[in-house]
Parts: C-alpha cells; structure tokens; sequence
C-alpha cells in the first residue's frame, strides 16, 4: 500500500536508458500482415474496421483533404493499440505522457492550419471575424479567436492525456482497495472485484473511444481548412 500512485506514470528506463522510444515503436508490429492472396478472418476484420473508419472520417473531405486519409487511419490505430497495451499489467501508457500528445497534436494541427492559409487564406482569416460583429467588439473578438485557435492543439492532447491518466489511477485505487479488503471481508471483496472488472471493461471502451475522437477532431480541423 505504500506504492507510488503515480510509479506507473514514470517512464521507464533500461540501463539508464530512455525505453519510451522502443514502447512507441513497439504497438505497430502487433498488427498483422498478410502476404498471401486469400486472408484470414483476423486480416478481414482488420481491414474492414480500418475500411469503414476511413471511409467514416474521410466522407466529409474533399480531394485535397482525403490525402491525409494514410495519416489518420495510422494514428487511431496507434493511438489505440497504444491505449490498449497499456491496460496490461507492469506496462507503460505512452499516451498519458502530455508530452508525446503534445507531440502528436501540435504537427498536425499546424499542418492543418498551415494547408488551409495557403489554399483558402480568406476563409482562415474569416473564422477570425463571424459575419455581422458590432464594430467595438471586433478587436475584442479578433484575440478571443487567435486564443482559441492556438488552444486547439492543448486541448487535444490534455483531453487524450487526463482520459487515460485518470482511468489508471481508478483501476489502480480499486485494484488496491481489492487487495486490502481480501483479508477482511469476503463478501465485500467480491463486490469491489466486480467492479474492477467492469472498471476494465470501461477502459478498454475509452482507450478506443479516446483514440477515435483524437483522430476525429483532427479530422474536423483539416476539414475546417480544406
């Protein structure tokens, strides 16, 4: 019971060196391939999953914005296989490091705000200024949504990282009580047990969830400047 609460949360470390690098790269040789003309049901779920994701998010794009289906289809599996192993025991989440969401958050949307000031600059700097503003609050409105374009990037990497951390730290606090009530009560251990259980289940729903609506908002950001 005097085990760190955060201890899970610290990256981890092989002869003083850095492993985070080997658990990202890790999550994309779980996916399997296949070389042969006919695939397995594991291959055909797989590709139908990535089909009817792709074509979900990719539906309201245009030409140019449908160049950055790879990209997508690759990060919410990533994203997800990322969340998923990290529900193992004695693992390494990389995704509740704000550091590494940050990493992935902030290149893409400068990506996306980048393409749409070089494709549509009137239509980037109308989002700025809404249609019809009184004249004294236009300055006013032009820093609010400066601010709230600059914030974009934050908010989906502190939404992905708070998501996840705190659903550790849940399995984590429960885990624990489960341990303690084991050689107290019975019945009520049992209970919490149960609760873990459905804990578990939960966060394997959120783990994908998280994953889909990362990609998702990313998604609606290249749609806002395409």
């Amino acid at each position: 019971m005097n085990e760190n609460l955060f201890a899970s949360f610290i990256a981890p470390t092989i002869l003083g060196l850095p492993a985070a690098v080997l658990i990202i790269l890790f999550p994309p040789l779980l996916i399997p391939t296949s070389k042969y003309l006919i695939n397995n049901r594991l291959i055909t779920t797989q590709q139908w999953l990535i089909k009817l994701t792709s074509k979900q998010m990719m539906t309201m794009h245009n030409t140019k914005g449908r160049t950055w289906s790879l990209m997508l289809v690759s990060l919410i599996i990533f994203i997800a296989t990322t969340n998923l192993l990290g529900l193992l025991p004695h693992s390494f989440t990389p995704t509740t490091q704000l550091s590494m969401n940050l990493a992935m958050a902030i290149p893409l949307w400068a990506g996306a705000v980048i393409m749409g000031f070089r494709s549509k600059i009137k239509n980037a700097l109308a989002h700025f200024l809404p249609q019809g503003t009184p004249t004294p609050l236009i300055p006013m409105l032009v820093i609010i949504e400066t601010i709230s374009l600059f914030i974009q990037p934050m908010a989906l990497a502190v939404r992905l990282t708070a998501n996840i951390t705190a659903g550790h730290l849940l399995m984590h606090l429960i885990g624990s009580a489960t341990l303690a009530m084991s050689t107290i009560n019975l019945p009520s251990t049992l209970i919490i047990f149960t609760i873990l259980i459905l804990l578990t289940i939960l966060e394997i729903a959120v783990a994908l969830i998280q994953a889909y609506v990362f990609t998702l908002l990313v998604s609606l950001y290249l749609h806002d400047n395409t």
